[in-house]
């Protein structure tokens, strides 16, 4: 096989595994954008068994303060736009330690989103260099179809794990990007009290099963691409 074959389907395969590795980042970064928002925040709290705040919160208050958080993450506003939030006595919402967190809740979803960015502009950049020759769609096909089986072995793995020992895991997770400690607060704040363990239980499971059709759908797409070049 002459040199330049071999170097050009080198480069197609390296391509294809490329595809592979960051269909999983895209599709769980893009779920988890997609629940952060108000639409997923009023289906969450409306759920006829979701908990409710044994410390006065109601649906209502719930509805009104928790978008505030979320905003707040997307947006570049400082710290005061949650530190001069109230309490309906004039109280302030967020104590200290709470706004420190999220502060720090703020530089992980940013670094987030921009790793989104990235790989979806990578995932564009390489998907038209290997759409132009009939190789190039086959190592795509190959790379999407192979994203996604890998998307639902890592989401087989962590539901696994986290139906086995949800605290280990919630404790792991924050632990991978917060300092020991700073994530840990009292049932009376407000943190938790607009959003208690079943929210984040719900929210994983609601980020595995839009990523889990995300890779299916993918999957789906590169079989039929592939039944339709093959005539």
């Amino acid at each position: 096989m002459p040199t330049s074959v071999r170097r050009r389907r080198g480069w197609l395969t390296a391509l294809s595994i490329l595809v592979t590795l960051l269909v999983p980042v895209a599709l769980v970064l893009v779920s988890v954008r997609l629940v952060m928002t108000e639409t997923y925040l009023v289906l969450e709290y409306n759920k006829p068994d979701f908990p409710p705040d044994f410390y006065g919160f109601t649906l209502a208050d719930r509805l009104h303060y928790a978008p505030y958080a979320v905003q707040y993450l997307l947006s570049n506003a400082g710290i005061d736009y949650l530190g001069d939030l109230k309490l309906p006595d004039g109280g302030r919402f967020y104590n200290g330690r709470e706004l420190a967190h999220m502060e720090d809740v703020k530089k992980v979803t940013q670094a987030a989103l921009g790793l989104l960015g990235v790989a979806l502009v990578l995932l564009a950049l390489v998907g038209a260099v290997l759409a132009r020759s009939a190789d190039g769609r086959r190592a795509l096909r190959q790379g999407l179809f192979g994203g996604g089986l890998l998307m639902l072995a890592i989401l087989a793995g962590l539901l696994l794990f986290i139906v086995v020992n949800w605290d280990s895991f919630f404790t792991d997770f924050h632990e991978l990007f917060f300092a020991n400690g700073t994530w840990v607060f009292d049932y009376s704040d407000s943190l938790i009290r607009l959003f208690p363990v079943r929210f984040w239980q719900d929210t994983a499971l609601t980020v595995g099963g839009l990523s889990a059709f995300g890779a299916l759908l993918l999957m789906a797409a590169a079989w039929w691409w592939a039944r339709r070049e093959r005539g």
